[in-house]
C-alpha cells in the first residue's frame, strides 16, 4: 500500500507533468485564464489519463513488447510489435478523448463552448501521451501501478492548471508592467510555481 501511495504522491508533486517536464503547456497557458474552465479541462485530463495509462500498460505487456504474445503459444514468443507502441497509444488516447468530447458536448454545452478547440486537442496533448510513454519507460510491474500513476499524473496536471488560473484571475487586479502582460507574466508565474513544486522532491516517500 505504501508503494502505491508513494507513486501517487510523486506523480502529483514531484513528477508533475507541467512543472517537472513542462508537458501540455499549450492548453495550460491558453485555458488557465478562468478557474471554471480550467477545472473542466483538468477533469477531462484526469479521466483520460486514468483510463488510457492502464489500458496502454495492458496492451504493452500482453501484445506489444517482445515476447508479449507468448500467452497465445510458444510459436508467438519471438514476435515483437513494439514498433507499433506509439501508434497504438495515440489511438487509445484519441478514442477516449472522442468519448469525453461527446459527453461534455451533450451534458455541458457551456463548458464545451468555453474549452473550444482545446478539448479535442487533448488527443495530441503531450502530457497525456507522456503518461503512457513514461509508464512504458519505467516498466511498472502491475496494472495497479499504471492506474495509480495515470490517476496521480492527471490530478497533478489538473492541480497545476487550476492553481495557475486562480493566480491569473487575481492578476487582473494587479499592476503588471505593460511589457509583461499576458503570456509574459504567465511564463514567469509558471517558472516560480515550478520552483515551488521542486521542493517536494526532497520528501522521503
Amino acid at each position: 500500500m505504501g508503494e502505491y501511495l508513494s507513486l501517487f504522491v510523486r506523480s502529483i508533486f514531484v513528477d508533475n507533468m507541467i512543472f517537472a517536464y513542462f508537458l501540455g503547456m499549450c492548453s495550460f497557458l491558453a485555458i488557465s485564464k478562468s478557474v471554471k474552465t480550467s477545472i473542466g479541462l483538468g477533469a477531462a485530463v484526469i479521466f483520460v489519463m486514468t483510463l488510457t495509462v492502464p489500458i496502454n500498460w495492458l496492451l504493452e505487456n500482453y501484445i506489444l513488447k517482445p515476447g508479449a504474445l507468448s500467452w497465445l503459444g510458444p510459436q508467438f514468443a519471438s514476435v515483437d510489435l513494439s514498433f507499433l507502441s506509439l501508434l497504438i497509444f495515440i489511438a487509445v488516447i484519441a478514442s477516449f478523448v472522442q468519448l469525453v468530447e461527446m459527453v461534455v458536448e451533450r451534458y455541458s454545452p457551456a463548458l464545451y463552448n468555453s474549452l473550444g478547440i482545446f478539448l479535442p486537442l487533448i488527443a495530441v496533448n503531450c502530457a497525456i501521451l507522456g503518461g503512457s510513454l513514461f509508464m512504458q519507460q519505467r516498466a511498472f510491474p502491475t496494472v495497479g501501478h499504471a492506474l495509480t500513476y495515470g490517476f496521480g499524473s492527471g490530478i497533478g496536471w489538473a492541480l497545476a492548471i487550476a492553481s495557475m488560473a486562480a493566480i491569473r484571475e487575481r492578476m487582473k487586479y494587479s499592476r503588471v508592467p505593460k511589457a509583461l502582460k499576458g503570456l509574459g507574466i504567465a511564463f514567469i508565474i509558471t517558472g516560480l510555481m515550478a520552483f515551488g513544486f521542486m521542493s517536494f522532491s526532497g520528501l522521503a516517500l
